[in-house]
């Protein structure tokens, strides 16, 4: 059905209807946070892939339209030094985990925060493993609400110094809803893989939970890189992020249904340069049939601030 209705030049309607959807959503949630005003925080969390970061920054624009002052906050801005980065089993770096995060210090700048203190807030450098401080100072009023995304933003460990009473929480992850036939549906873990490996395969080098330092890999060995930490990934949300979906106050899909014929062209020649000597390779074949199904769409008719543009690029967030 999908595809029919790309072949009959309906692409560009079915993404704004897509589009208008979460865009409806996102209002709701906005109004829903509006008319509690003793909520000064929201917490944000989901799995990898699921849009987080820029579903905040689009939630922060339907709270400035109801007079809101929003402030978004990325959770891993507060990651400990990298030297001091807790590892995992197999002696690798577990970026997954709580304790990879400098709780106390986050929930010190927040309490200064509530109590009208002016803060220092940290960025996070990534790419040497330090945290630093940059001169971004803040200080909130009444009007002023603090968004902090994360994928432990839902565990009440991470802002145990805070009241329940001053968080709403909303819970993101895109659920698939195509269907291949009447009985086969399109695995959700896939659209999020997908999501991820082209991310990957653009931002290599900037994230603290794709590699450290860039260097000449080959589009194969991207795509191997990320598919070589899906499972530690994987364990990591099952272990750190759905047991605490249930706290939320919200739910929110931000899966669209055109993303695979959008993601189409990005991903083939990742999954095409990996070679059939690869570990990996019975997953690039699981991927590539699948996207094999889907016709093609060009991302010039993607809006700048589709979720969809976290992970291919050119959109009007800084994510």
């Amino acid at each position: 059905d999908l595809n029919s209705q790309i072949c009959k030049g309906r692409a560009s309607e079915l993404i704004l209807i897509q589009e208008a959807l979460q865009e409806k959503k996102i209002g709701q949630i906005a109004e829903m946070i509006a008319a509690q005003p003793e909520k000064k925080f929201v917490m944000i969390a989901g799995p990898s892939s699921a849009g987080k970061t820029t579903f905040s920054h689009r939630l922060s624009i339907q709270l400035c339209a109801l007079g809101l002052h929003p402030h978004p906050i990325a959770v891993n801005n507060y990651f400990i030094n990298r030297e001091d980065n807790p590892k995992d089993e197999n002696g690798n770096y577990n970026f997954e985990c709580l304790e990879a995060l400098d709780v106390e210090l986050l929930n010190h700048d927040m309490n200064q925060l509530l109590s009208g203190q002016t803060v220092e807030l940290p960025e996070f450098d990534f790419m040497n493993g330090r945290r630093l401080y940059k001169g971004d100072n803040l200080r909130i009023g009444t009007q002023d609400v603090l968004i902090l995304e994360g994928i432990h933003s839902l565990n009440p460990k991470m802002s145990y110094a805070l009241s329940d009473e001053d968080k709403y929480k909303i819970y993101i992850s895109p659920l698939n809803q195509l269907m291949i036939g009447s009985e086969d549906k399109i695995s959700t873990l896939d659209s999020r893989l997908i999501r991820r490996i082209v991310r990957d395969a653009r931002t290599r080098g900037t994230s603290a939970k794709n590699t450290i330092v860039r260097d000449n890999r080959t589009r194969g060995h991207d795509i191997e890189r990320t598919l070589s930490m899906w499972q530690s990934v994987r364990q990591g949300e099952e272990r750190y992020i759905f047991p605490y979906e249930d706290n939320a106050d919200v739910m929110f899909n931000s899966g669209l249904l055109y993303e695979y014929s959008v993601l189409k062209k990005h991903i083939e020649p990742l999954l095409m340069a990996v070679e059939e000597t690869s570990p990996y390779y019975s997953d690039v074949l699981r991927l590539k049939e699948l996207t094999d199904r889907f016709l093609p769409l060009e991302e010039t008719v993607v809006p700048l601030n589709s979720i969809l543009r976290e992970f291919i690029g050119g959109g009007c967030f800084k994510v």
